[in-house]
């Protein structure tokens, strides 16, 4: 027969979590497994998945990071518009790739190239940035050649001969509405748990030990955090395989203030 599922109410949920973080360090319940963090926790919880089974409010997620990190939290995966084009596999890495740093090397073709940068308002060291258009509003790359930084220089070069040094035409973009709507089904109510980690030989054991509750997605908020740098594009593709275009978010607690209207610390 198999387990009934477990399902949790808020209250109970905040009750277990209070419980394993007042458990101290806790092994990692997957030994080698990148995913630690959330793995054993979802262990701890008794649940397979992270949209938790929360009676009656099915739409919360529980998210896990180290404490201290420099990783950026992945928000979302959107490709830009118009998407006739397909901007990252037919100008980004055809018009403006670089050689992959694996180029002919452990597999990869010589001729692998890469398309991978996280940009903001300020800029990448290649040139391109995020601009915010409220009036058209869109969210738009930019590529300015002047902004290149010598280091690249022949990187330039190529891109010249390539497809020359004007401005993108047209510009990738995502709409507000667009924006809107994919992040309001991706960013649900969530509890945000973040763990201290500590290694004793090769064994990875975690202390979770900050516990928030996020409710209600702040589109208005998520622009902020574009435009003071807190929210970043990903483009990450290469020869034949683009990984997905993502909006990606510094570890800042300002940054969790400005993308959600009410924000809950636990612990």
């Amino acid at each position: 027969m198999a387990d009934t599922p477990i399902v949790y109410t808020k209250e109970k949920l905040i009750e277990k979590l209070i419980e394993i973080s007042n458990q101290g360090w806790i092994p990692n319940a997957r030994h080698g497994n990148a995913g630690g963090i959330g793995n054993t926790l979802e262990d701890l919880l008794g649940i397979k998945e992270n949209n938790l089974p929360i009676a009656n409010a099915a739409e919360w997620e529980l998210k896990t990071q180290r404490i201290n990190t420099c990783s950026l939290t992945t928000l979302f995966h959107i490709e830009p518009s118009p998407r006739a084009i397909g901007f990252v596999p037919n100008i980004g890495l055809l018009k403006f790739g670089w050689a992959h740093k694996k180029a002919g090397k452990d597999g990869y073709s010589v001729n692998e190239m890469s398309f991978r940068q996280t940009i903001g308002l300020t800029g990448s060291d290649r040139g391109f940035r995020v601009v915010i258009d409220r009036e058209a509003k869109k969210v738009l790359i930019s590529f300015n050649a002047l902004n290149v930084d010598s280091r690249h220089a022949s990187w330039l070069a190529s891109v010249e001969k390539r497809i020359g040094l004007a401005e993108l035409n047209p510009q990738p973009y995502w709409g507000f509405e667009d924006l809107a709507n994919k992040a309001g089904t991706k960013l649900l109510n969530t509890f945000y748990v973040q763990a201290d980690v500590k290694k004793e030989g090769k064994k990875e054991f975690y202390k979770y030990s900050k516990i928030t509750m996020l409710q209600g997605f702040n589109f208005d908020g998520f622009l902020q955090a574009l435009e003071e740098g807190y929210a970043l594009v990903d483009f990450d593709a290469r020869t034949g395989h683009n990984h997905g275009t993502k909006f990606r978010l510094r570890q800042d607690e300002k940054a969790l203030l400005m993308l959600y209207r009410k924000v809950t610390r636990i612990l």
